[in-house]
């Protein structure tokens, strides 16, 4: 028996990976995965070691898989280094500045990689549809978005967009998932809802969106993600082929000797160790 399960092992072992379009083996997944989260770490410290400011701009309609691709960039490196911005509702104070001033401070210093899980654009996407500013602001918007992303560019900002796009189909059944499953009811909220039926005002506002700021210094990049594992691995590969990064130097590592007495760490004291579960 132990023999024959053996062989079954290594014949699922040796798949050839999935194609294009084929849903991806767990396996296979975490493999690609694994090797990007290396390059992920390499372009960490090449950032780190030239101060590059990176700017990543998420956008998408609920349920595309926002969370999940912020997740992926960031399980395996440094939060000094690769900061995740998800900002509130705005403050009466906030709402009486200027729209973008909310976002300057937030904007990446040297050697720092930031990720906006949603960004500036709420103006042409949620608040546009849901009637939180009047249509005049929203164009107004429009019409400066471009020029305040080449002030950005301009100043040294390596800026990457992406949008990425859910069918109806499927954010239908990701809202269903998140009704009765624990791990998720807190990503349902009551804007969600609002938002359910207003696919086609959504569809609206985003060309209005790609046709006035993809501009050739900042454009879309769109991704598909009904296939969130997909989506994850292409988003991460197509954003390290637009970066020019290289191996930082580093000292080698050799941990020193050293000299323990007490060798099985044994003290005294009488420590509060927590039940094992």
């Amino acid at each position: 028996m132990g023999k024959s399960k053996d062989k079954g092992k290594k014949a699922a072992d040796s798949k050839a990976p999935a194609a294009p379009g084929e849903k991806l083996s767990g396996k296979e997944y975490s493999r690609r995965m694994k090797k990007l989260h290396g390059e992920l770490v390499r372009l960490q410290e090449w950032v780190k070691h030239k101060g590059l400011r990176i700017c990543i701009v998420l956008e998408g309609r609920d349920t595309a898989g926002k969370g999940g691709t912020i997740k992926a960039l960031t399980e395996r490196v440094s939060p000094r280094v690769f900061r995740v911005i998800a900002l509130q509702a705005p403050s009466e104070r906030e709402k009486s500045q200027m729209y973008i001033q909310r976002y300057l401070p937030h904007l990446p210093a040297a050697g720092e990689v930031v990720i906006f899980d949603r960004s500036w654009y709420n103006r042409a996407g949620v608040e546009r549809v849901m009637g939180y500013c009047t249509e005049a602001e929203a164009k107004a918007f429009l019409d400066l978005a471009p020029q305040f992303e080449k002030l950005m560019i301009g100043s040294g900002i390596l800026l990457f967009k992406y949008w990425l796009e859910v069918s109806s189909d499927e954010q239908t059944r990701r809202l269903k998932g998140r009704i009765d499953d624990p791990r998720k009811t807190w990503k349902l909220s009551p804007l969600d809802i609002k938002s359910y039926d207003r696919w086609d005002d959504y569809t609206t506002a985003r060309d209005d969106m790609f046709a006035a700021t993809d501009t050739s210094w900042a454009p879309w990049y769109v991704v598909r993600s009904d296939d969130k594992e997909r989506a994850r691995l292409n988003l991460i590969t197509h954003l390290l082929s637009r970066i020019p990064y290289k191996t930082a130097p580093r000292e080698k590592v050799k941990l020193p000797k050293r000299r323990i007495k007490n060798e099985g760490g044994k003290s005294s004291y009488p420590f509060k160790f927590i039940p094992e579960a």
